[in-house]
């Protein structure tokens, strides 16, 4: 069996995963490429913004094609979900990569996240809530089974662009978003009984991955401190309050926080620290693996072990 290769073209960034027959994992890769901005207020990718992304997939068939990938996977997200004009970057990205981009519906999206998500996970630690915090959306799974399934149209470039209007965002700014966060959760658990009884919480993406480098003071992203990292309710409510009083230029100069999440991520943690909140929650189990492992092990077949580390990994898993 030959290498598999795994394409996410989220709300925030693009990125790749390349995997072995094994499932062992050859190279990860990120780009912020913003391909969602302003999707939420105009419901439209912007050209800028589409070749941003463009310019990263190329240069991801350039590395498949190192690896001799002859059986990839793409998929796209919230963002193009939301845009009217999606067809033309799906057409250029098919291109780009040499095949199909799927665009996900919010239920499809939420089950390969969890099942990247818990396939290390061992049994008797759930049931589980896994939590994927995109850009533009939030999944949210309760399983194993799964017992419920949710896609919300929240995440940190969303929340910023609808409440966050100034930097650093005002008390009044920071009150509109935590209690229109508090009404979706409401809403969705009310919709979905079966989010509600989880035993840990699982989150996934580059805002969870940034608050755990952050939380750990690590100057460079180092996946075996990350991956696992267990993230106390104290810590996330304190890094909001504490990034929230500062100016974007200032965040950028904390250890874990990536220049390009700057501006979105107070967003991001309020979508983390309201969630836990609602749920009771007093810790966050952060997973590095999550729907681009999911979609490996599609291509591999499930009979495909668990995962070493990968030789190459770039900082900033975002999403």
């Amino acid at each position: 069996m030959a290498n598999v290769a795994a394409v996410d073209c989220g709300t925030f960034s693009t990125r790749l995963l390349v995997c072995g027959p094994g499932g062992e994992p050859l190279v990860r890769l990120m780009k912020v490429t913003a391909l969602g901005e302003g999707v939420d207020r105009s419901r439209s990718l912007a050209a800028p913004a589409m070749d941003r992304a463009l310019t990263a997939l190329r240069d991801y068939r350039r590395v498949m094609d190192d690896l001799d990938v002859r059986r990839a996977r793409m998929v796209g997200t919230s963002a193009l979900r939301d845009a009217g004009n999606r067809d033309l970057f799906c057409e250029e990205a098919a291109r780009a990569i040499g095949t199909e981009l799927e665009l996900l519906s919010g239920q499809d999206e939420a089950a390969l996240s969890f099942s990247g998500a818990t396939r290390e996970l061992p049994a008797e630690t759930g049931p589980w809530l896994v939590a994927d915090i995109g850009g533009g959306s939030t999944e949210l799974v309760v399983g194993p089974r799964p017992a419920g399934v949710c896609s919300l149209d929240l995440g940190c470039v969303r929340v910023t662009e609808r409440f966050l209007h100034h930097d650093p965002p005002t008390p009044a700014e920071l009150g509109a978003a935590t209690a229109w966060l508090s009404e979706q959760y409401q809403r969705a658990e009310a919709g979905v009984p079966g989010l509600s009884g989880a035993r840990t919480l699982v989150g996934l993406a580059g805002t969870v991955a940034a608050l755990a480098s952050y939380d750990q003071g690590l100057s460079t992203y180092d996946r075996a401190a990350v991956h696992h990292y267990r993230l106390v309710r104290q810590a996330v409510e304190r890094a909001a309050h504490d990034l929230a009083r500062e100016p974007a230029a200032q965040r950028r100069r904390h250890p874990g926080i990536e220049a390009a999440r700057a501006p979105v991520i107070v967003g991001g943690t309020l979508v983390l620290a309201t969630l836990m909140a609602h749920f009771g929650f007093e810790d966050c189990l952060v997973s590095e693996s999550d729907i681009l492992d999911g979609l490996a092990w599609t291509l591999l077949g499930s009979s495909a072990p668990a995962r070493r580390r990968a030789r190459s990994e770039r900082p900033g898993p975002a999403r």
